[in-house]
C-alpha cells in the first residue's frame, strides 16, 4: 500500500510540474527587426518578462485562456489570446506598430502614477530627445517652445535669463519638476532652463493648467517634469556640435553618455556629461552682448538596483558648473566696466527613491528624498568704466554671493482595486532656503519657505469608457523672509493652510474621439520668485524688485476642457487635439516700477497684489503620419490675458515732468497668437530631414526710457523662427554608428532689430526668438 501511495504522489508532482513549467516563447520585432527589452506579461497576472537584446523571450504562464500584452516605450500596446494547454510549449511571435505620435508612452505627471497618455484623465505632452535633436537644442530652454500653450521667452540681454510661460501665465506660475520632484526653486528658474542640457534628458513631460493639487504651490500654470535618463540597456556615445551664430559668433559643445546593466535587468547605471563654450553675440555693433558668454560642464549619473522582483532602490546626481557674462569689454573685470552681469553657479541636484510591490502588483508604496543645492557669486553692475571716482566704488559695490538649497521628501502609496479603480494618498516636505546677498548695495534676500503637504486622489473607472478623478492636496506653507535694498525694508510673515481640489473626467465617446475636462484650484504665498531675484541694468543703473507692504496670498480657479480626435486611415496614424482653457486669478502678483531713485541712483520695483485677471484661450495641435519614415506635427494657441480692471506697470511720483501713471489692461510679453511646428522625413534608410519651427505673434512689450523708469508700450513685430537640420547614419563598423548633421536655424533670420544701444539701454527689452541665424554641424559615434 504505501508502494501505491508513493507512486501516486510521485505521479502528481510530475503532473502539477508540468503544469507550472508550459512556457510561451517568441520574438517580438517590428518592421523585420528586433525590438530589445520590450516587456511580455499576462493581463491580470504576475507571471512577465523583458525579451532580450534580440528582442527573444520566454514566459513561464498558467494553463488556460489568458491574454499575452507586449509594451515598450514608442511602440503601441499589443495584446494577442491564446489557450494554454498543461504541459504544452507553444511559439507565439509579435509583430509590433511604431507609435510614432507617442499616443501610448507612459507618463507619470498626469496622476503621479505610470499610465500611458491615452488613459491618462488631463492631457500631457512629451519632448522627446528625438524632437530635441531635430531642432538642435542644447539646452532645455531651446526645446520647450515645440508644444502648443507652451512657450520659453529671453528677458535680459545681459545675462540671458528664461522662462518658460504655459497658457499665457508668467515663469513663476509654472512648477519645474526634476524626476517628478519639486527641487527647481526660484532662484533656478532664473537661469536654470539653460543650465540643464538635453543630453541628460530621457523625456520633459508637460501638464497644461493647475497643478497643485498633486505638486504643491506654485503649479497654476501647470508643470514641466523633466526626467533624466534611465539606465535601458548596453550603450555609449559621443556627440559634439558647432554652430556659427548670425556667421560669426561660435557655440561649441560635447556630449558623452553611457549606460550598463546587467543580463537580469536587476542593475545599471547610466552616466552623462557635457562641455559647452558660447561666445557673447552683439547684434548691433555697440560693444554690448546680447547673447551671453556661456561655460557650461554638467556631469550626472542615474542608477538602479532592484534587490528582488518586488523592490526597487533609485539613485540620480546631476552636477552643473556654469559661468555667463553679458554686457561690455568682458575681457576685463567687471568692475572696470560700463555695464556687467556675471554670474558662477555650482549647482548640484541629487535623489535617492524606494520603491516596494506587492507580488499581485497591485500595491506600490515609494519613499523619496532630492535635494538641490546652488553656490553662487555674482556681480550686477558696472559704471567703473573710468568715469568718476564715485563710480568706481559703486562699480566695487556689486559684487554679491548667493546659497540656495531645496529639499523634497516624502512617501506616497497607491492602490489598485480588482476593478481597476486606484486610490493614491501621500505626504511630502517641501524646503527652499535662499540667501542672496550684494553688500555694497545693502541688498538682502533671507527667505525660507516650509512647505507641508498631505494629498489623495481616487480614480474612479466605473466603465471601461469613463473615469473620474477627485483629488485634493492640503498644504500648510511658513514663509519667513526679509528683504533689504539700501535703507528699504520688507518683510513676509506668513503661515497659511490652504486646500487645492482638483476634479478631471476622461469619457471615450466611442473608439475615435475622447473628451476630458477639469477644475483644479492653486495658491502662491507671498514671497521672492525668479523674476524677484533677478537683477536688470536700466539707464547704467540697477532695477531692484521688492515685495511690497501686506502682499497677501495669490488664488486661482483653472477650467479645461478638451476633444481629442484619434484615427488611422490605412497606414496613416492621425490625431487631433482642441483644448479650451479659463483661468481666474484672485490677487495676482504683479510687478510695477514706482518711478522713485534709491539713495545709490538705482529704481525701484516693487511685487504688488492685483485686482484680479483671467487668461482664457484654446489650443490645437495636429498630428500626422503616414509612415514610419514621414511625421507632421503643427500646434497652434490662441488666447487672451486681461486684468479685471486696468493694472499699474509705472507709478510717477510727481518729480519728473511729463510723465504719468503707465497703465495695462492686458498681461505684458504674451502674444495672443503663437504656435509651432516639427516635421521629420526619412528620406532613405539612412538619411533625414527634419523641419521644425515656431511662431510667436505680436505683443505688448515694456520699454524703460527713463532714468526714473518711465515706460513705453511697445507692440512687437511677429516672428517665425525656422530650423533645417539633414542628418545622415552610417555604420562603419558592426555595433559602431555615426551620424553626421548639419543645417541652419532661424533661417529666415527673424530676429529684433530695435535693440537698445550703450550703457544707458534697458536690458531686459529683449523679445523674440533667441538667437538669430545660425549654421551649425554636428558628429556622434558610439553603439547607440
Amino acid at each position: 500500500m504505501k508502494k501505491i501511495f508513493l507512486f501516486l504522489f510521485l505521479i502528481s508532482f510530475v503532473v502539477s510540474a508540468q503544469q507550472s513549467n508550459q512556457t510561451i516563447s517568441g520574438t517580438i520585432t517590428s518592421d523585420g527587426k528586433p525590438v530589445s527589452f520590450a516587456s511580455v506579461y499576462v493581463k491580470s497576472g504576475t507571471q512577465g518578462v523583458d525579451a532580450n537584446e534580440n528582442g527573444e523571450y520566454t514566459l513561464t504562464v498558467p494553463e488556460g485562456n489568458i491574454t499575452l500584452i507586449v509594451q515598450f516605450q514608442g511602440y503601441r500596446t499589443e495584446t494577442k489570446k491564446i489557450f494554454v494547454k498543461s504541459g504544452v510549449n507553444q511559439t507565439l511571435d509579435f509583430n509590433i506598430t511604431e507609435d510614432a505620435l507617442g499616443l501610448n508612452q507612459v507618463v507619470v505627471s498626469a496622476t503621479r502614477n505610470r499610465i500611458s497618455k491615452k488613459k491618462a484623465p488631463v492631457i500631457v505632452n512629451v519632448l522627446s530627445p528625438k524632437l530635441f535633436r531635430a531642432t538642435q537644442s542644447i539646452s532645455l530652454a531651446d526645446g520647450l517652445n515645440y508644444q502648443p500653450g507652451v512657450r520659453v521667452e529671453t528677458n535680459c540681454q545681459n545675462c540671458g535669463f528664461t522662462q518658460v510661460r504655459l497658457n499665457g501665465l508668467e515663469g513663476q506660475y509654472t512648477q519645474i519638476l526634476v524626476n517628478s520632484r519639486p527641487v527647481f526653486s526660484a532662484l533656478n528658474g532664473v537661469y536654470g532652463l539653460e543650465q540643464i542640457p538635453v543630453s541628460i534628458i530621457d523625456r520633459v513631460e508637460v501638464v497644461r493648467s493647475g497643478g497643485s493639487a498633486l505638486f504643491g504651490s506654485n503649479a497654476i500654470a501647470g508643470t514641466v517634469n523633466v526626467i533624466t535618463k534611465e539606465p535601458v540597456n548596453n550603450t555609449w556615445d559621443v556627440s559634439s556640435n558647432f554652430g556659427l551664430i548670425d556667421g560669426k559668433t561660435p557655440d561649441r559643445s560635447v556630449n558623452i553618455n553611457a549606460s550598463i546593466v546587467n543580463e537580469d535587468l536587476t542593475t545599471g547605471i547610466t552616466v552623462y556629461g557635457m562641455y559647452r563654450n558660447r561666445d557673447s553675440y552683439d547684434a548691433n555693433d555697440d560693444g554690448f552682448s546680447e547673447i551671453t558668454k556661456l561655460t557650461n560642464n554638467s556631469l550626472g549619473a542615474k542608477a538602479f538596483i532592484k534587490p528582488n522582483d518586488n523592490s526597487r532602490i533609485g539613485v540620480d546626481f546631476t552636477a552643473i558648473k556654469e559661468f555667463r557674462r553679458g554686457g561690455d569689454r568682458l575681457d576685463l573685470s567687471p568692475q572696470f566696466t560700463d555695464v556687467t552681469e556675471q554670474l558662477d553657479h555650482n549647482t548640484i541636484f541629487t535623489g535617492v527613491d524606494y520603491e516596494l510591490f506587492n507580488d499581485a502588483q497591485t500595491n506600490n508604496l515609494s519613499a523619496y528624498v532630492s535635494a538641490q543645492h546652488t553656490d553662487r557669486d555674482s556681480y550686477y553692475g558696472g559704471l567703473g568704466g573710468g568715469r568718476t571716482y564715485a563710480d568706481s566704488v559703486a562699480a566695487n559695490n556689486a559684487f554679491g554671493t548667493t546659497k540656495d538649497l531645496a529639499l523634497v521628501a516624502g512617501a506616497k502609496f497607491t492602490h489598485h482595486f480588482k476593478n481597476n479603480d486606484v486610490i493614491t494618498t501621500g505626504v511630502e516636505y517641501q524646503l527652499n532656503d535662499t540667501d542672496d546677498i550684494i553688500s555694497g548695495y545693502n541688498r538682502l534676500v533671507d527667505q525660507k519657505v516650509n512647505n507641508y503637504g498631505l494629498y489623495g486622489q481616487y480614480e474612479w473607472k466605473p466603465t471601461a469608457r469613463f473615469t473620474a478623478l477627485i483629488g485634493a492636496r492640503l498644504d500648510h506653507v511658513d514663509v519667513d523672509g526679509y528683504y533689504t535694498i539700501e535703507d528699504i525694508e520688507r518683510s513676509s510673515d506668513v503661515a497659511e493652510t490652504v486646500l487645492s481640489p482638483r476634479l478631471t473626467i476622461l469619457y471615450d465617446i466611442n473608439e475615435a474621439l475622447q473628451f476630458r475636462g477639469g477644475y483644479s484650484r492653486g495658491f502662491r504665498a507671498p514671497q521672492a520668485f525668479n523674476e524677484d531675484l533677478h537683477i536688470a541694468s536700466v539707464g547704467g543703473e540697477q532695477s531692484f524688485v521688492i515685495l511690497s507692504d501686506d502682499l497677501e496670498s495669490e488664488f486661482s480657479n483653472a477650467y479645461t476642457a478638451s476633444l481629442n480626435f484619434t484615427k488611422d486611415f490605412n497606414k496613416t496614424q492621425t490625431n487631433f487635439t482642441v483644448e479650451g482653457f479659463y483661468t481666474t486669478l484672485q490677487n495676482p502678483f504683479t510687478i510695477v516700477s514706482t518711478g522713485t531713485s534709491l539713495p545709490n541712483g538705482s529704481i525701484l520695483e516693487e511685487s504688488r497684489n492685483g485686482e484680479g485677471a483671467h487668461v482664457a484661450g484654446t489650443n490645437l495641435e495636429l498630428s500626422v503620419s503616414p509612415s514610419p519614415k514621414l511625421f507632421f506635427q503643427a500646434g497652434v494657441t490662441i488666447q487672451k490675458s486681461v486684468y479685471k480692471e486696468d493694472q499699474v506697470l509705472f507709478e510717477a511720483d510727481g518729480s519728473v515732468a511729463g510723465e504719468e501713471d503707465v497703465i495695462l489692461s492686458e498681461f505684458a510679453r504674451s502674444p495672443n497668437v503663437y504656435g509651432f511646428l516639427n516635421s521629420n522625413w526619412e528620406i532613405i534608410e539612412d538619411l533625414r530631414l527634419d523641419v521644425t519651427g515656431s511662431y510667436t505673434g505680436s505683443m505688448i512689450v515694456p520699454h524703460i526710457v527713463s532714468d526714473s523708469g518711465y515706460i513705453d508700450l511697445v507692440d512687437s513685430d511677429t516672428f517665425f523662427d525656422m530650423t533645417t537640420k539633414l542628418t545622415y547614419h552610417f555604420d562603419p563598423i558592426e555595433k559602431f554608428h555615426v551620424e553626421v548633421s548639419g543645417g541652419v536655424q532661424n533661417v529666415f533670420n527673424s530676429y529684433q532689430d530695435d535693440f537698445d544701444s550703450g550703457a544707458g539701454r534697458d536690458s531686459t527689452y529683449i523679445y523674440g526668438p533667441n538667437r538669430p541665424r545660425t549654421v551649425f554641424v554636428g558628429l556622434k559615434f558610439g553603439d547607440f
